[in-house]
This record gives C-alpha cells, sequence and structure tokens, in this order.
C-alpha cells in the first residue's frame, strides 16, 4: 500500500493511496474539504465479502419468507377457495370432458390444441392442466411435450416468412430486443443454453415462439433447448391437476383424503411452486450475466 503526499496552498495532506485527491477553496468550494478515489479504485477483500455476505442473506431470507408464504397461501386455498373451485369450475369439466368424449379422442383434442394454441398466440395452459388431471404424469408429460414440440415448432417456421416485419417490431423495444437475440449468438452449445434460460426465465411464451426467428438460432438447439426449458412449468402443471383431480375424487365419494395426505399433498405443491419459482429467478440472473457477457462484443 503505498502513500502519497500532496500539497495544497501549503497544507500537507497524507492520502491512504496513491489516487486520494483533495480540493481546497481554488475550485470554488469555499472553506469545504471533499476527498475522494479515483474510479480504478477497487473494494478490499473484506469489504467484499461483507456485501457478498449481505447478498447471500438477502436472498436467503426472501426464499424463506416465500416458502412460509406459499404454505400459508396454500392452506388458505384448500380451507377456502379449493371447494368452490372444485364444485364450481373443475368438477363440471372433468364430468363433461368424461361423459362426452372417450379417452383417445380427449387425447388428440389436447394435443391438437396443444401444438395450434402457441401458433395461434392462445394460450395452452388449460390444455396442459387438463391433460395432466385425465392422463397423469406419464402419459400426461409425453402428450404435453409431443404438443408443445409441435406448438414451437410451428411459430419458428411461420415467424420465419416475416423476419424483416419482427426485425422492426423487436427494435420498438431495445432492452427486450437485446435479451432474444443472445439465443443466436455463439455455437451450438450457447445458442442451447440460452434458450434454455429464456424458456425458464420470466420473457412471454408465445412472444418468444416468434421473435426467436429476428435472431441466427439454429432450428436444433432451439427447439431442444425449448423442451428442457419448459420441463419444471410442465411438471408443476401436472402435479397441480393430479392434486385436483383428487380433490374432486374425494369431494363426490369417488376416493378418500386423509389429513395427513391433503397436508402432504399441498406441502408437496408449495415445495414444487418454491423450486420452480427459485430455478426462474436463477435462470433470469444467469441471463443478465450472459448478457453483460455479450454486450462489450456486441460493441
Amino acid at each position: 500500500m503505498t502513500c502519497q503526499i500532496h500539497v495544497v496552498h501549503d497544507i500537507a495532506v497524507v492520502g491512504a493511496a496513491a489516487d486520494a485527491k483533495l480540493i481546497m477553496d481554488d475550485v470554488g468550494y469555499g472553506d469545504y474539504v471533499r476527498m475522494g478515489l479515483s474510479e480504478g479504485a477497487e473494494p478490499t477483500v473484506t469489504e467484499y465479502w461483507s456485501v457478498e455476505k449481505g447478498r447471500r442473506f438477502c436472498w436467503w431470507s426472501k426464499a424463506v419468507l416465500l416458502c412460509l408464504g406459499l404454505v400459508v397461501a396454500g392452506a388458505a386455498f384448500v380451507v377456502w377457495g379449493g371447494p368452490l373451485l372444485i364444485d364450481k369450475v373443475v368438477a363440471p369439466i372433468l364430468e363433461w370432458e368424461m361423459t362426452t368424449f372417450s379417452t383417445p379422442v380427449l387425447g388428440l383434442i389436447l394435443f391438437a390444441s396443444i401444438a395450434v394454441f402457441p401458433a395461434l398466440l392462445l394460450p395452452s395452459a388449460p390444455c396442459m392442466w387438463i391433460a395432466g388431471m385425465t392422463f397423469g404424469y406419464g402419459y400426461g408429460f409425453l402428450l404435453i411435450m409431443a404438443g408443445m414440440s409441435l406448438g414451437m415448432s410451428l411459430p419458428y417456421f411461420i415467424g420465419s416468412l416475416f423476419r424483416h416485419k419482427i426485425h422492426r417490431w423487436l427494435e420498438r423495444w431495445p432492452k427486450k430486443a437485446a435479451i432474444v437475440r443472445l439465443a443466436g449468438e455463439g455455437n451450438w452449445f450457447h445458442q442451447f443454453r440460452a434458450v434454455v434460460l429464456l424458456r425458464i426465465s420470466p420473457f412471454p411464451y408465445l412472444i418468444f415462439n416468434y421473435a426467436s426467428v429476428a435472431t441466427n438460432v439454429k432450428y436444433s438447439p432451439y427447439i431442444l433447448g425449448s423442451l428442457v426449458g419448459t420441463i419444471p412449468e410442465t411438471f408443476l402443471t401436472i402435479y397441480s391437476g393430479i392434486l385436483l383431480r383428487n380433490l374432486v375424487d374425494a369431494s363426490h365419494g369417488r376416493g378418500f383424503l386423509s389429513v395427513p395426505q391433503i397436508i402432504y399433498d399441498v406441502l408437496g405443491f408449495c415445495t414444487t411452486l418454491a423450486a420452480t419459482i427459485a430455478i426462474t429467478a436463477y435462470a433470469r440472473q444467469a441471463l443478465q450475466r450472459l448478457h453483460a457477457e455479450e454486450q462489450p462484443l456486441l460493441e
């Protein structure tokens, strides 16, 4: 550590670093003295770790509070909102689909809806929810992933016909456009990783289907990254669908749910939701770091 002495108006000042500055009344500040470090100064190791510990403590505090809030909200939903939702919405839908369609026909309808709705800028989450309630984890997961693969491919190829219009449309939101263009940078793995992070992050699902064609992303990293990135959301949808189906069966005398099983299901759903939120937050931070790394290269 070096020490430098500055002489200003016959006053000797000892600085803690070579770049310490002393500004007196000759620059218009009267009797006031201002000292500071230049822009190149870096924090010490102790200061860095104290800030890092503070950030980690804040993050874990928010995570714990979020989990507690989810548990309380889940319990309140089960006690008050759950029965009303089951009797007025879920039960009529299940009874209607069971009496109207056979299982193969219903599976075909759900597959077509999940595949076509994204191309029409319509949400396919309700169809995914019904698929989870009807077909469970195994067939429900395969049905949803097959439909989503087609639902994400159609906008990719349709949007390629309007690439220039999409480019002009993205110019209205330069910050969002810069995030989207990360998917087209680098090699195959870099594009795959960027697409996975974009799918997990809160970036609008339907918009990215068409906006991706404005980048140089290839189809294979686009579709594989999209499928991997939507797995957490798919499992959350299937889990919630199965949970509601069990509640409907119990409320209509077609099954029985004990108090420990209800608590287990609610805690399991809250844990799954909290894990999904944590993964989403991590993906958002990783996407911001990736954008910060690519920004100097683009400039």
